[in-house]
């Protein structure tokens, strides 16, 4: 069998994040205050954020360097193995060759340390004593504990009420590293108690879960500082990390995508992949089909409007131009807790807007049909989130197999489920709905 692995030396993992802003046709259309309703300015973003991401999140510069303390976490696991997955190729009879980024080889399991560990780095440098987050599966909040743990920052969580209740082992997870975690709404904050005045069975949301992390950050009379897993622009340059490994794995497999794909809730990791690639195509070199795969019950890219939204449920935090369902928009309780976020990335969603990415929603019995069958090609179970990537990368290989042609098509794994296998059993059970 020829090779089924491009693994990078750790010599080779990059130095500097990939800043999108640079490159786009138009800037960005800035943040608005919550209250003034007037462009967000580095002071307003204060009481959230330390100096150095919030620099970050305005910055225009293309490339920006990754610290050393940063970098010393990163090759615990980083470069992250690509692999063309030639089982499922055959399994499939497609003329298409399959890749994957395979992200769950981090120490939470999934893409989500890739900004975790520079978020807790910078906020322990400004002199931070505790971060606040919200989390849908676990994903992020297990990411961001255990980099809290690496820099001795106290971490507080708040967890969507569904998910928490789906899935104990991601919570016993943050617990390990030494997370607080709650369960979203809760009593803690007066936006909790306000969605428990109007439900009491509230199952939560993850806007909802943000406006609880961000009032905790907020009030915490300057100790603590709030920490977003997606949607903010310094967010996703953090994860081109992912991207800018896969265009140097491509070439040692003499190859280069036609297609990209990624799952795309918040679109951070579906970024983290597209973005490097994009890179040439805006700057008028190759050019690839890029995918953004969310689910058919959370659909903001391709059903939501692009206007400016809150990125919370109480209207907390900024508004930003995105792709949006509306922030008081609760989807049901899907498996794939990850993909349940009302808005997309503000820099997601201009791209879309621009029509240089396509965007595809997908049910969750046919994600995780999908699921199943590249575990027992490729002996990895996807997390309910990635299977979203992956069902779209089949329907791609499958197609090549009617029309004859031979694509190279790149997906992102971005984590296991190892602790999602309830959401398996269900799915064998048949009590999963779409």
């Amino acid at each position: 069998m020829s090779t089924t692995k491009f693994l990078l030396p750790e010599d080779r993992i990059p130095t500097t994040w990939y800043n999108v802003v640079s490159d786009l046709p138009k800037p960005l259309p800035p943040m608005l205050h919550p209250v003034t309703r007037e462009p967000v300015t580095e002071a307003d973003l204060g009481p959230l954020f330390p100096p150095e991401l919030i620099e970050q999140e305005f910055s225009t510069r293309t490339d920006v360097d990754i610290p050393g303390a940063v970098l010393d976490v990163y090759r615990q696991w980083r470069p992250a193995p690509l692999v063309r997955a030639r089982r499922l190729e055959r399994a499939l009879d497609t003329p298409a060759r399959i890749y994957f980024k395979y992200e769950g080889v981090s120490p939470a399991g999934s893409h989500k340390p890739n900004t975790a560990v520079p978020q807790a780095y910078y906020n322990k440098k400004a002199g931070v004593e505790r971060l606040t987050t919200e989390t849908g599966a676990g994903q992020w909040g297990s990411s961001l504990a255990l980099a809290c743990s690496y820099f001795g920052l106290v971490c507080e969580v708040y967890m969507v009420k569904v998910s928490y209740q789906q899935k104990p082992y991601r919570r016993a997870l943050m617990e390990t590293f030494g997370a607080t975690v709650n369960a979203s709404p809760s009593e803690l904050t007066a936006s909790g108690r306000a969605a428990l005045a109007a439900d009491p069975n509230a199952t939560g949301s993850l806007g909802l879960a943000i406006s609880e992390a961000a009032e905790a950050a907020i009030n915490s009379g300057g100790k603590a500082k709030y920490a977003l897993g997606s949607v903010l622009n310094h967010v996703l340059m953090h994860q081109t990390i992912i991207g800018q490994e896969a265009v140097l794995q491509m070439e040692l497999a003499e190859d280069y995508p036609d297609v990209v794909i990624g799952a795309a809730g918040g679109g951070s990791n579906f970024g983290g992949l597209a973005l490097p690639f994009l890179r040439e195509q805006l700057r008028g070199g190759r050019s690839v089909r890029a995918i953004a795969v969310e689910p058919s019950s959370c659909p903001s890219l391709t059903q939501g409007t692009y206007e400016y939204d809150f990125g919370d449920t109480a209207g907390l935090t900024p508004l930003a131009k995105m792709h949006s369902l509306g922030h008081d928009f609760v989807p049901p309780s899907i498996h794939a807790g990850g993909l349940r976020y009302h808005g997309m990335s503000p820099i997601v969603s201009a791209l879309k807007d621009l029509d240089y990415l396509e965007a595809r929603a997908v049910p969750q019995t046919a994600c995780f049909e999908a699921g199943v069958t590249f575990a027992r090609n490729e002996g990895i179970v996807p997390a309910p989130e990635s299977t979203h990537a992956v069902r779209v990368a089949i329907d791609e290989a499958l197609a090549c197999r009617e029309s004859g042609e031979s694509k190279s098509i790149l997906f992102t794994l971005s984590g296991h489920g190892h602790f999602d296998m309830q959401a398996y059993l269900d799915y064998f059970a048949g009590k999963l709905e779409d």
